[in-house]
Order: C-alpha cells, then structure tokens, then sequence
C-alpha cells in the first residue's frame, strides 16, 4: 500500500508539473469574484471554453500538486497526490500567517499590507493540515475560518497560536474583507499581529 500510494503521489506531482508548464499569467473569474479584479494568477486551459486557476502546492521546495479552481469555485486535488504538509506561500520573510484557502491568503495579504508588517502567508488548503502545520511550526498567527461545523476554529485553538475569527458564523476572512473593505480588514487584525 506504501508503495502504491508513493507511486500515485509521484505521478500526481510529475502532472502538477506538466499543468503549471502550460499555464499563462492571465486574470481568472474566481479571483474576480474573490473581490480581486486585476490580480492575475496561474491559468490553465485544459480545453478551448474551460480555465482554471492553479495554485501550486508544495512541501518544502518540492511541488506535490495542485489545487484547481473553477469559475464558479469548484476546487479539486489531482488524484493521489500529496495535500499532508502541503501550502502555497505569499511572501518570502516575517510573520508566519496561517490560513486555509486561497481567497483568504490574498484577503490577508491585502490587510497585512496595509499595515506594513513583513509576513509569509502559508496557504495550508485545509483546516486539518493548517492545524497541523501550524502547531509543528509553532509560531506566528492564524487567520481561521468560522465554519458553521466549527472545524477552522478548533483548527486554530488546536495549534495554541493567537488567532482570529470572523464575527459571522459560515465565513472566512476573505468574506469578512469584501464585506468590510481593506481598511476595516486591517484594523481588525491590527491587535493580532503585534
């Protein structure tokens, strides 16, 4: 089964490598919809009427797989690959931010900016391995989500880090950031980050 499953891990990052070779820096519908209209990411065109945006998953500096999102949201995992310790980073050096989803990451990336404190953003995809991975760093702050099944909250109390929680229960940071705009978002997260 070791075997098996270390085989399918390496066909999934071989075609992680072959998706991210044919994308192109373009703007996608979701990252409009996520209330960021002019951001481009990675956008791959597996046929003529279908995009998607790809964010690249890596553990350490080894790219397992991807992520995939859809126009209207939709997000998959290509099969057999590797999500267990795996992130997508924004920035390179300072606070180490944890959050769960993509959306989110560019939410906190935008507020934190404002405030000019140095951050990596760890994108970890789940509430499970944000809690895990965030708990074997043991530092920095979490952004969680406010699940309705109180998965991102446990998460976050879970790692024993400082964390903060959007006030409505069924959002995410990046909800509370279009609902509220970049000023307000900052400010809220201004106490957590000192």
């Amino acid at each position: 089964a070791a075997t098996e499953r270390a085989q399918q891990q390496r066909k999934a990052a071989e075609k992680a490598q072959g998706i991210l070779a044919k994308c192109r820096h373009e703007k996608h519908a979701y990252l409009d919809s996520k209330g960021f209209p002019d951001a481009e990411g990675l956008v791959y065109w597996p046929e003529e009427k279908t995009n998607l945006l790809v964010i690249p998953m890596r553990v350490g500096s080894h790219l397992v797989g991807v992520q995939t999102i859809d126009v209207d949201g939709g997000k998959k995992f290509l099969f057999g690959q590797r999500c267990s310790g795996a992130e997508f980073r924004i920035g390179s050096i300072g606070l180490d931010v944890w959050v769960e989803g993509y959306a989110t990451g560019l939410s906190t990336q935008a507020a934190i900016a404002r405030l000019k404190v140095p951050h990596v953003i760890h994108v970890c995809f789940s509430a499970g391995n944000l809690e895990a991975m965030a708990k074997a760093a043991g530092r920095g702050v979490v952004i969680a989500d406010n699940d309705i099944s109180k998965a991102g909250e446990k998460a976050a109390q879970s790692s024993g880090l400082r964390y903060f929680l959007p006030p409505d229960s069924g959002t995410d940071f990046n909800d509370f950031y279009r609902a509220n705009g970049s000023f307000r978002a900052s400010q809220a997260l201004r106490s957590l980050l000192r």
